[in-house]
């Protein structure tokens, strides 16, 4: 049955991103709360202000659903809560004590487990990180016509700093964040021309990849009109080979998950329902670093391959993420004669705004599997996005030929998480790998532990289950010194191994952080979280 959510209860940018929202620049701010009364103040302020998930009208979808015009806000704003957030807040023990060890414990203390002690060693993150973080503001705007946030975000941010003057700075507003200001994390989708002398959006990250592809659908997220469409390829893969809304309980708590487990442990019932946790990240890309080395590796590659040298480059760089950078999977386009009719097929889509086209070509970057791809020629066992979605790949019987033994993706749907954030900074042709770059993920589900630690650790950091040994993500993985990435041969040449891969990607802060429904918001505002 379709879950019917209480969007409503739900804070925004849980169920649907606000990038595909038209809101590309982003703030982050973090605050200390030193009074817990001045904690529940700052909360009561501001939780009438906040973001929820019920829909506004769009051109696409004008439908109110039945709740009435809702007004699409300029700026959004939404909040969450670190351990020692709500600790500080004198949440009752008996709610603290039901939260999830991970979370208690924090990011920083986790390190190992993370592979941030390799190249993102908490050490070395932003000085913000190193003082008492209790909670996150975020707030994202629409841009005007020449790519800037709107007005209404410096007033926003004015606003919080005025309510943390007001409270007698009982919460602190805390500096110490690199970068053009220090007192927030600026982001921002990356703008280019739009032919017409302004500004526009588009969703790629610094190293020239398209993002924000393939996240998980599940039941409740988006009517239940559209839900079958937008399973394709982004829900959860039957035993029969049909693709189905994964359940509501893997991104939010107090909702039957996989399992048939209600998610979500906290006393009472109703501070956890409706609310889900989030894995902040600050990752700064080593952009030059990256480009040398695929510039350098990328021709030799296909030297090795007997394809031109300039293609060599962009060859790799699919290779790597097991898509083209225009998105499309290797699953689909193998090779460069395979993607540059597709490649071209979309640019004259775009041009001639041929939406239907453009729908066809969008439902193809999701929906494909790996079991036609046993050896891993199309797509090497280790590229990236085998490595965090594994689809189909770890069905016990991968390789039968009975389809009734066929398993799906029951081992990855537990796995699946939601990928929110933006990049922030430039980084230009010739930006040197110390300035700030990179990209801020918000990475949002109901387990950190069984979701997204299990993922970062078991799946990018470690290799076993893609029989690639110890071998990391050649993306985003840690590289040690012999990091390697393998592209299979053929029967005419030998394995392409990519050796000495240095690091592309660095954690340089975050931590978990609850983000409470409204419910849980005002329980929390009014003191009146009581587990008995």
């Amino acid at each position: 049955m379709t879950a019917n959510l209480d969007l409503a209860d739900i804070q925004g940018n849980i169920l649907t991103a606000y990038g595909r929202l038209g809101f590309p620049k982003a703030r982050f701010l973090l605050f200390q709360i030193k009074d817990a009364a001045a904690g529940r103040a700052f909360l009561q302020a501001i939780r009438y202000q906040l973001t929820t998930a019920m829909r506004w009208p769009s051109e696409r979808n004008p439908a109110k659903h039945g709740h009435g015009a809702l007004q699409r806000p300029l700026v959004t704003m939404n909040v969450a809560l670190n351990f020692w957030g709500l600790y500080a807040l004198k949440i009752s023990t008996r709610t603290l004590r039901g939260l999830p060890d991970e979370f208690i414990d924090g990011m920083a203390a986790r390190a190992t487990i993370l592979g941030d002690d390799v190249g993102g060693d908490p050490k070395g993150w932003d000085d913000v990180w190193h003082q008492s973080v209790h909670m996150v503001v975020s707030l994202n705007a629409q841009a005007d016509a020449n790519g800037e946030a709107v007005p209404e975000l410096e007033i926003k941010t004015q606003e919080l700093r005025a309510l943390c003057e007001k409270l007698d700075h009982k919460v602190v507003l805390l500096n110490g964040h690199k970068g053009p200001q220090s007192e927030y994390q600026e982001a921002s989708a990356v703008f280019v021309p739009n032919g017409q002398g302004g500004m526009q959006p588009v969703p790629y990250e610094h190293f020239g990849f398209r993002d924000a592809i393939g996240d998980p659908v599940f039941e409740g997220q988006i009517p239940s009109a559209q839900l079958t469409e937008a399973a394709q390829g982004q829900g959860k893969l039957s035993a029969t080979g049909q693709w189905e809304p994964l359940a509501t309980g893997e991104f939010l708590l107090g909702h039957p998950d996989e399992a048939q487990e209600i998610a979500g442990s906290m006393l009472p019932g109703n501070f956890s329902r409706n609310g889900t946790f989030m894995a902040y990240r600050k990752l700064h890309q080593q952009v030059d670093s990256f480009r040398t080395y695929i510039d350098r590796t990328g021709r030799d590659y296909a030297t090795y391959i007997g394809m031109p040298a300039e293609h060599g480059p962009t060859m790799l760089m699919a290779k790597m993420a097991g898509r083209w950078p225009d998105g499309v999977p290797l699953m689909l386009a193998p090779t460069w004669d395979d993607w540059m009719p597709l490649k071209t097929k979309r640019e004259t889509a775009i041009a001639a705004n041929d939406t239907v086209t453009l729908a066809a070509l969008e439902r193809d970057l999701t929906t494909f599997t790996f079991r036609d791809d046993p050896t891993g020629a199309r797509c090497p066992f280790s590229a990236h996005v085998r490595r965090v979605n594994t689809r189909d790949m770890l069905d016990p019987y991968f390789s039968s030929p009975d389809k009734a033994q066929w398993m799906g993706s029951n081992l990855n749907n537990r796995r699946r998480v939601l990928r929110r954030g933006l990049p922030y900074g430039d980084a230009p042709p010739g930006t040197p790998d110390g300035d700030e770059h990179g990209v801020l993920m918000l990475v949002t589900c109901a387990s950190l532990f069984r979701q997204f630690e299990f993922v970062q650790q078991q799946w990018i950091n470690y290799g076993l289950d893609f029989n690639a040994g110890n071998d990391t993500c050649p993306i985003v993985g840690n590289h040690a010194d012999d990091a390697k990435f393998v592209i299979a041969g053929d029967a005419t040449r030998p394995p392409f191994i990519c050796g000495k891969i240095p690091p592309f990607v660095e954690t340089r802060g975050g931590d978990y952080f609850f983000i409470p429904s409204m419910t849980a918001l005002r329980m929390i505002a009014d003191g009146v979280v009581d587990p008995t």
